[in-house]
């Protein structure tokens, strides 16, 4: 999957926080099977390189459990886990599995931390502005081409139903149109981006009246469901609707299902819901996608209830949320040992979080938040006053002007002292209220909806709309796409829920041109809204108002030093394995070869040969299965069986096609089948069913041979993209980057000479002078004072072999400890420079690796070496490269082909083609001792680069 992510990357159109997603997607559906988070979480999947337990103040079943019980080590290492604070998470419930691990039910205390769902059941948490909806639409299409690949794999869905927003009846199309119009050649190429396309069928599910005249169903909704009849072999439907429309229960418990018990029209909305409900649990292999989840925990809504109904279907693969806000009203709590609680307030199953503040410049806009504990007049004043100062002029990319929005908390209040107040204001700035301000509310008794009102809302993000402010009240606070809404001002309390402060605050920040860190935003609060917002930061989203508002005004860049430092490229010698088509035929003569088709001789039976092997990769038995997929022996038609040929060949091969062939295919069919009583016949259980339907479709394409060519291919990769360089690099997270923010402004500063190092100023004083005196070889003395004076600080000392550019983004703790404090001390002094090279979306450095098995060459991937050490020759040119990999112990495995290829392909293949020792491999796992890993590094650098004698 890495080159999908590559081409993704290379693609540059998604997000940083959707390719993070997508990633986090691919890992679960692939490397994880597509298993419940419980499932996952008991066998261990999860869990780090256990602790040393024999060092451990443990009792002996408690170090017996730990290391025999993966669930126990999971929910053990849980409680270990801190925040990013460094505060342990739970001391009190390490402690009691120290002591009491034999009365805990640890699979049991999974499941009920994930709800005691069976099913895949993840949440992405995004925040606005970074892509939700076209997030679900990669979802969708990367979810269909893996079916595609492999048909019969659960774990890829066929179908989607899409729930919009609960209670956001206006939701249903944009979001349908969303999806629609995206393109999905940003994540897949070429032909096979539009070949998926043209098999998606969309639907939106939001009819009201019931369908009278229908003899199938009474459910309009249901019936456009129905239209797609048969949905046994139903692929690539994606359906959007509200929540209300499927799991609102229309059964009063008292009355039950006596029909005499209810009105008509109360009759006719409980069948028609239970309807829908029921088609939806029929459609194949579904995926159910729900916005907004976060409403989906709430009580009266009950959408797990509905979806666990769902999930009876054998087919049924997942489910999806998405939320900015996965938090919950109240802690749960699940029970351990009927005496011990752990408490949450997250919603459990969040599977990926991308925080608010990191979309800051990036997506979002730069937000200046002011609060005061002025009156509502006064707050309304000023936060008006300062908007038409900042933003009175602004006029975006898209030609639409900057808005503030003000919510109230009644409509009295907007009508009786918000707009006044605000009418007066524009006037005396020379504008026409009638034209500058939007009045928006439902209406009451007292005061109807304002004419038009609905319209001019809906039009406020066109260049056409002149309105600058828009008066709200209970209208606006989710679901309000925006983008050149630029301030809002909440200036009471009440004028939001309280549980929806954060969403409301931050309707401002949208971008409106993308990636324009220019763009900012201002937010008003009175004391009340700014105390709760502050809580809902660091309750959601593990920051505060202050953090945001650094945030806002702290453009921290990544540097490129790539020319500075003259780093040449590296030319190197790629293995290139190809596979070239020879045709055979020009034309294909089916009928002989459909009339030649044996099943026994060609497909007789289903035989594979399953492989075991341990987490290092070694096998421990080759045996021989007969394997049988269970959909193949249900009964079917004849009719049914050409539709499935057809499905397979993804759209290549036509139905008008293969009826021209009808006597060949029937008498296949029937040798091959056995007739029931009912009209259906039963496929033979011995035939490989998959395989013969695979050799009906090659009689309809002429024969081709596959002819394998390798060749050695020359290749020239920079170590850095800078195009792909992301500035300004804003981190709510730096403890992955190296070095901090000091250190690169330290070395930043020392390249420009203006550093505050003070014993680099007084060399720079006389370096100066020596300049003015003209003394001989004054450049040479400040060359060697400048780096003596550098060198005295320990942060700069190696400043000029390292770091084509500033700061590394780092995968793990362990790069960064192995780099920092083994690898530029070992290049310290002796010559050498190392670069870090594990960014795949920043350098061009990359090796095509292939699996050597007797004759045949299998491609295994790209893999992108973590660091590179260089030797340079007199010349400046690179003599030498030592291509440096670490590993975590728990992805040594599969590094293990990799590994192997590195060392006895690639560098015997290059330093046979350069004709001397060019490249060396050396690989460090972090299941060696720090002494270990120093000791190997200082050995292969001293003998790759004959250093020996230093």
């Amino acid at each position: 999957m890495r080159q999908l992510i590559d081409y993704i990357v290379r693609q540059g159109m998604m997000r940083d926080a959707q390719i993070e997603a997508v990633k986090t997607y691919l890992y679960l559906k692939i490397e994880c099977g597509n298993r419940p988070l419980w499932q996952l979480f008991t066998e261990g999947k999860f869990n780090a390189t256990p602790d040393d337990y024999d060092s451990m103040a443990l009792t002996t079943e408690a170090r017996e459990i730990l290391k025999n019980d993966k669930a126990a080590e999971a929910l053990f290492q849980y409680s270990r886990l801190t925040d990013r604070n460094g505060r342990q998470l739970s001391p009190v419930l390490e402690e009691f599995i120290k002591q009491h691990p034999q009365e805990i039910d640890y699979e049991q205390a999974f499941k009920d931390v994930f709800y005691g769902v069976d099913y895949p059941d993840f949440i992405y948490s995004l925040p606005m502005g970074a892509g939700k909806t076209f997030l679900m639409a990669t979802f969708i299409y990367l979810d269909l081409y893996l079916a595609m690949q492999e048909p019969n794999n659960k774990a890829f869905a066929h179908n989607f139903m899409i729930f919009a927003p609960s209670g956001l009846k206006n939701s249903i199309v944009p979001s349908l149109k969303h999806i629609q119009d995206f393109d999905p050649t940003w994540i897949l190429p070429d032909p096979t981006a539009s070949q998926i396309r043209k098999i998606i069928s969309f639907e939106v599910l939001d009819e009201q009246k019931t369908a009278k005249n229908s003899n199938l169903v009474k459910n309009p909704n249901a019936q456009k469901i129905n239209n797609h009849q048969p949905l046994n072999d139903l692929f690539g439907l994606v359906a959007v609707t509200n929540a209300e429309k499927v799991v609102l229960d229309k059964v009063d418990k008292d009355r039950g299902l006596e029909r005499n018990l209810y009105t008509e029209k109360e009759w006719d909305a409980m069948k028609n819901s239970n309807e829908l409900r029921e088609i939806i649990r029929q459609i194949p292999h579904l995926a159910i996608f729900i916005d907004e989840v976060h409403h989906a925990s709430d009580g009266e809504i009950k959408l797990r209830k509905v979806v666990s109904d769902w999930m009876k279907n054998p087919s049924f693969n997942s489910v999806y949320g998405f939320s900015g806000t996965p938090y919950l009203k109240s802690a749960e709590k699940v029970t351990l040992a009927e005496v011990f609680d752990i408490k949450n307030t997250d919603i459990s199953n969040v599977v990926y979080n991308y925080p608010l503040i990191s979309g800051i410049g990036n997506f979002l806009k730069r937000p200046k938040i002011k609060t005061t504990d002025n009156s509502q007049e006064a707050i309304i004043t000023d936060g008006v006053n300062e908007f038409f100062d900042l933003y009175a002029n602004t006029l975006y990319c898209d030609g639409t002007c900057a808005k503030l929005a003000i919510y109230c908390s009644r409509i009295e209040n907007l009508e009786e002292i918000v707009y006044p107040l605000v009418a007066a204001i524009v006037s005396s700035r020379g504008m026409n209220p009638q034209e500058t301000i939007l009045k928006y509310h439902g209406g009451n008794k007292d005061y109807s909806v304002p004419a038009g009102s609905a319209t001019d809302f809906a039009a406020l993000d066109t260049d056409f709309s002149k309105y600058r402010i828009v008066l709200l009240a209970q209208i606006g606070k989710e679901g309000w796409d925006c983008k050149s809404l630029t301030s809002v001002i909440l200036p009471q309390k009440g004028a939001c829920p309280q549980n929806m402060v954060l969403q409301t605050s931050c309707r401002c920040l949208r971008q409106v041109e993308r990636g324009n860190e220019s763009e900012t935003a201002l937010i008003w609060l009175n004391k009340d809204n700014a105390d709760t917002l502050n809580k809902e930061l660091i309750k959601q989203q593990n920051t505060t108002i202050d953090a945001v508002n650094r945030a806002a005004d702290n453009h921290k860049k990544r540097v490129d030093r790539y020319i500075r430092k003259d780093v040449p490229p590296i030319d190197f010698f790629q293995l290139k394995i190809q596979y070239n088509t020879l045709v055979v035929e020009d034309t294909a003569d089916t009928h002989s070869r459909l009339s030649d088709i044996d099943i026994y001789r060609d497909a007789a039976t289903r035989e594979i040969i399953t492989h075991e092997q341990d987490l290092e990769g070694n096998m421990l038995n080759d045996e021989l299965h007969v394997l049988t997929e269970e959909d193949e022996l249900l009964p079917i038609t004849y009719h049914q069986w050409l539709l499935r040929i057809t499905k397979e060949s993804m759209g290549m091969l036509k139905m008008s096609e293969i009826k021209k062939y009808d006597a060949e295919l029937k008498r296949i069919f029937d040798e091959d089948s056995t007739k029931q009583e009912d009209g259906t016949c039963t496929l033979f259980e011995n035939v490989d069913q998959k395989r013969l339907r695979s050799i009906i479709r090659q009689a309809f394409v002429p024969k081709r041979s596959i002819e394998v060519k390798k060749e050695v291919i020359p290749e020239n990769a920079s170590l850095l993209k800078v195009d792909r360089l992301q500035t300004p690099l804003f981190m709510d997270d730096d403890t992955k980057y190296y070095p901090d923010q000091p250190t690169v402004k330290k070395i930043v500063d020392a390249d420009n000479g203006t550093g505050d190092n003070e014993e680099l100023k007084k060399v720079e004083v006389l370096i100066e002078q020596m300049k003015q005196m003209n003394l001989p070889e004054w450049e040479e003395m400040a060359k060697k004072m400048r780096n003596d004076a550098m060198n005295r600080d320990r942060d700069l000392a190696v400043k000029d072999q390292t770091y084509h550019y500033l700061p590394y983004h780092f995968d793990s703790g362990f790069e960064i400890k192995y780099f920092s404090q083994k690898l530029l001390v070992a290049v310290r002094d002796k010559g050498l420079e190392v670069y870090f090279n594990g960014d795949d979306q920043l350098t061009d450095f990359r090796i095509a690796c292939y699996s050597k098995r007797g004759d045949d060459w299998r491609y295994i991937g790209r893999y992108v070496p973590d660091f590179l050490m260089i030797q340079r020759d007199n010349g400046g040119k690179i003599f030498k490269v030592l291509i440096i990999e670490t590993k975590g112990e728990g992805f040594a495995a599969k590094f293990k082909e990799r590994r192997s290829f590195m060392s006895e392909e690639f560098v015997r293949l290059n330093n046979d083609k350069f004709g001397y020792q060019r490249f060396d491999f050396l690989y460090v796992e972090d299941t060696l001792s720090s002494e270990q890993q120093t000791q190997s590094t200082l050995s292969k650098i001293n003998d790759f680069f004959n250093l020996k004698q230093q």
